[in-house]
C-alpha cells in the first residue's frame, strides 16, 4: 500500500503567514501599532501590561485584546485598572491565536480612534510562537521563578521577540536566577533582542520598558 504523507501543519503555518502580513498592512494603513505579548502563564503579563498601559495611554489611544481557553478576567482587570478599551478573546482549548482570530477580534474596537493595540497572548511558550498573529513587534516575559535556562529550552520563543523582557525581579533573594547568564542565552537566540528587567510590583524597570516602547511607537506613526 502507497502512503502520502500531508503536511497539514506547515500548510496551515503558511496561510496563516500569509493573512498575518494582510493584517499588518491594513493596520499599517490605519497607522495603528500592534505588539503581541507572550509568556508562560502566571509571569505576569496582565500585572506588567496594566503599568505599562497607565504609562502610555496620555500619549496613545490604546485598545486591548486579552486571550485565553476561557474566563474574562484578564480584560474585566485591564479595563478596570487603566480605563481603556479591552476585550476578552476565547481561543476554544487553542494554545494560541492566528492572524484570522486576531482580525475577527479587532472588528470589535472603534478601530479608526486608535493609535496602538496590544495583544496579550495565550500563556505558553511553545505554541503562540509559531503563530504570526500579524503583530509589528513580539513581546515576551519571562519571570524569575522559572528559570535562567528556557532560552535555551524555547528557543523560537526568544527567536522571534524583539523584546525580552525578565518579570519579577524582587523575587531574587528566593529564587537562584542569574540575570547574566539569561541575556547570555537569549542573546544566543536572537543577537539583536532588547532585554529589559522589571518587577511590576515594585514599579522597577517599567518606566524604562515604558519609554522603549514608545521610542518604538512614535517612530512607526511617524514613518
Amino acid at each position: 500500500m502507497d502512503f502520502k504523507t500531508v503536511t497539514v501543519k506547515e500548510n496551515i503555518l503558511i496561510e496563516n503567514n500569509k493573512k498575518a502580513e494582510e493584517l499588518r498592512k491594513n493596520l499599517q494603513e490605519k497607522g495603528i501599532f500592534f505588539i503581541n505579548v507572550m509568556a508562560s502563564p502566571g509571569a505576569g503579563k496582565t500585572t506588567l501590561l496594566t503599568e505599562l498601559i497607565n504609562n502610555l495611554k496620555k500619549d496613545f489611544k490604546i485598545g486591548v485584546m486579552e486571550a485565553d481557553i476561557d474566563g474574562d478576567v484578564d480584560a474585566e482587570r485591564i479595563t478596570k485598572l487603566t480605563g481603556v478599551p479591552s476585550i476578552q478573546i476565547h481561543t476554544s482549548g487553542a494554545c494560541h491565536l492566528t492572524a484570522q482570530m486576531v482580525e475577527d477580534a479587532i472588528k470589535e474596537f472603534d478601530i479608526d480612534n486608535l493609535d496602538l493595540l496590544i495583544l496579550e497572548n495565550v500563556g505558553n511558550l511553545v505554541c503562540p510562537a509559531e503563530f504570526d498573529t500579524g503583530s509589528h513587534l513580539n513581546m515576551m516575559l519571562l519571570s524569575v521563578p522559572e528559570g535562567h535556562d528556557k532560552p535555551l529550552k524555547y528557543p523560537l520563543m526568544f527567536q522571534v521577540s524583539k523584546i525580552a523582557v525578565i518579570t519579577k525581579i524582587d523575587t531574587l533573594p528566593v529564587f537562584k536566577f542569574d540575570i547574566d547568564l539569561c541575556k547570555e542565552y537569549i542573546h544566543r537566540r536572537n543577537k539583536d533582542t532588547e532585554v529589559y528587567v522589571v518587577s511590576a510590583l515594585k514599579k522597577k524597570g517599567v518606566t524604562e520598558l515604558a519609554d522603549a516602547l514608545r521610542k518604538q511607537i512614535n517612530k512607526y506613526l511617524l514613518s
